[in-house]
């Protein structure tokens, strides 16, 4: 080769490696940017109204080292009809319970109707809890699963809608036809779905996860948005998604808010990037579900505190065992047990929320006999 075409292959060459070292640059200088600005405060925090105090103020959660389990408390809510200022309940509620050593994530979704105390504003529905702000809601959970709760995340339905259009969408199998029509929000919230594999947007990804208009109500949309949170999970691993994430916090950021760190966003990043989804549970399960009425409304409550919380262990502690279970020789998956679940592929699976579980067939019974409210 000349010198002149070295020359020339040399000048390519840095010019290449300029070019992708400016790029890098930028993208982790947007990254961490977009990443910065979901914690809100003053008079962008969606917490504003409430009175500065030592219970109301969000206080810095606990240095995670990286290494012990985390818990965050995921809260939708509804702020449709709410005044200027005003917290919206939460209508739904999910913790991902993240293990970075066995690389396991637990989904535990509360039903919202679930009875329980609330830190210094006595027994209510558990979705009343954000309107008391984030610490009291992290609070009544880890008092209710028994596991501490060190960080939230909190948006709304458009917050929703503009994720899921923000990762261009998600291919779902949608279990059933699905319609409701309601004339109160001048039909922007109608559900109109149809049975089968289909491409979802944002609005129809809203109107899949925030149906409830069947037998078992609230029972099977929570699991339905389990399963979604896990589709969403799964499209954020792409390459793609990650080459545009900066672009996509960038269409979230105006609805999030979380007391979540830049330091602390990467670690987790990092952690759930390489596992596997563990369990996915309803709160209370439907063993320990108890309907009652208070003061003529009807309520979800539990039947023993401590049994709900050994549940919740015994969920984290199986999940973390099947982490660690090693591969039979030649590469096979493990011997199925009793349920004949053990060795299933996820190609294999049915979707959850198509298949009737014991838990969800004792939901159905519960609901026979005069389910919770719709």
């Amino acid at each position: 080769m000349s010198k002149r075409k070295k020359r020339t292959l040399s000048w390519v060459l840095s010019i290449i490696l300029v070019s992708a070292g400016g790029y890098a640059a930028f993208y982790f200088t947007s990254l961490y940017n977009q990443v910065s600005g979901l914690q809100k405060v003053g008079e962008s925090s969606p917490f504003r109204s409430l009175p500065v105090t030592e219970t109301t103020t969000v206080q810095d959660p606990p240095k995670w080292e990286g290494s012990e389990p985390v818990n965050i408390l995921l809260m939708g809510v509804d702020a449709r009809g709410v005044d200027e200022g005003e917290i919206p309940r939460s209508d739904s509620m999910i913790v991902a319970s993240i293990d970075p050593v066995d690389k396991t994530i637990n989904l535990f979704s509360i039903m919202r109707d679930t009875y329980t105390d609330i830190p210094n504003h006595g027994k209510q529905r558990i979705n009343a809890a954000i309107t008391h702000g984030p610490n009291t809601a992290m609070q009544t959970v880890s008092d209710l699963l028994g596991i501490p709760i060190q960080y939230y995340v909190y948006t709304d339905f458009q917050g929703f809608i503009k994720l899921v259009d923000a990762v261009g969408g998600v291919d779902f199998y949608v279990e059933k036809d699905m319609h409701y029509v309601s004339a109160a929000d001048q039909h922007l919230y109608d559900i109109d779905l149809k049975e089968g594999q289909q491409h979802l947007d944002g609005t129809t990804a809203l109107q899949y996860v925030r149906f409830r208009h069947d037998q078992l109500s609230d029972f099977s949309r929570t699991g339905r948005q389990r399963e979604f949170l896990q589709a969403i999970a799964d499209k954020l691993k792409t390459s793609t998604s990650i080459m545009n994430l900066p672009n996509i916090l960038e269409q979230v950021s105006p609805y999030i808010d979380t007391n979540l760190s830049v330091g602390d966003m990467w670690k987790l990043a990092t952690v759930a990037y390489d596992s596997k989804m563990g369990g996915s549970e309803q709160i209370p399960p439907a063993s320990l579900l108890v309907e009652e009425r208070v003061d003529g409304a009807a309520v979800l409550s539990v039947s023993s505190e401590e049994k709900l919380k050994r549940f919740i262990q015994d969920t984290l502690d199986a999940s973390a065992q099947a982490g660690q279970t090693p591969a039979a020789p030649g590469g096979s998956e493990p011997a199925a047990e009793e349920d004949g679940t053990a060795g299933e592929t996820e190609t294999e699976r049915a979707p959850v929320s198509a298949v009737p579980t014991p838990s969800a067939a004792k939901s159905e019974a519960l609901v026979a006999g005069g389910g919770p409210r719709q």
